[in-house]
């Protein structure tokens, strides 16, 4: 499938996260203490090359990046199906996976369904693989089922927020050079998505 076309089948949705992200991210960047390395729009030098990439990141076009963001952090993760569950839950995912991962904000999700599932009473405990497959989509779907759409939204974003957090406590912790990014991580990153949003 040809990239434009696969673009092109975006939601809505997923094309309005795209674009917060852009936001938060902006241009080009080349800090020496992020081992990112070379930056633009989000994009790190490394993930761009994996894309076709060969130019000088200074020149990175937005339309690449948009696909990237696509490609490795909406469809490969599965996040596509949450955002049709849920936008404000798959903008969430979608903003973490961007920062930390996509496998990180999967795990997120999935230990916050557990812990919210009332020991499998309300639905099964899924797999903590940082991979947002069916059993994943089918608990939140439960959990919708259970709290109601706005309430299942909230308790999610909640839970994925903390332990964000907590994974940024815990890199400045471990690297006093990850210091440096805790005040634009907890102002960008943390809370990003309100939870009016869920309503």
């Amino acid at each position: 499938m040809n990239k434009v076309k696969l673009l092109a089948g975006a939601s809505a949705a997923a094309l309005a996260i795209i674009a917060a992200i852009f936001h938060v991210e902006g241009g080009y960047v080349n800090n020496p203490n992020d081992p990112g390395g070379p930056t633009h729009h989000g994009v790190t030098q490394a993930v761009a090359r994996e894309h076709g990439y060969q130019g000088d990141m200074r020149d990175f076009p937005k339309e690449l990046a948009q696909q990237v963001f696509f490609e490795d952090y909406i469809l490969k993760p599965g996040f596509d199906q949450l955002i049709a569950l849920s936008p404000a839950v798959g903008e969430e995912a979608v903003d973490s996976g961007v920062n930390a991962g996509p496998a990180q904000p999967s795990k997120w999700l999935q230990i916050a369904l557990n812990s919210l599932n009332r020991r499998g009473r309300d639905y099964p405990d899924v797999t903590v693989d940082g991979r947002a497959g069916p059993a994943t989509m089918a608990a939140y779907a439960s959990l919708q089922r259970v709290r109601g759409r706005a309430e299942a939204c909230r308790m999610i974003v909640k839970l994925m927020d903390a332990q964000q957090a907590g994974h940024y406590l815990r890199l400045a912790g471990d690297n006093s050079t990850y210091e440096t990014f805790m005040p634009g991580w907890t102002i960008n990153r943390i809370g990003n998505v309100p939870l009016e949003k869920c309503a």
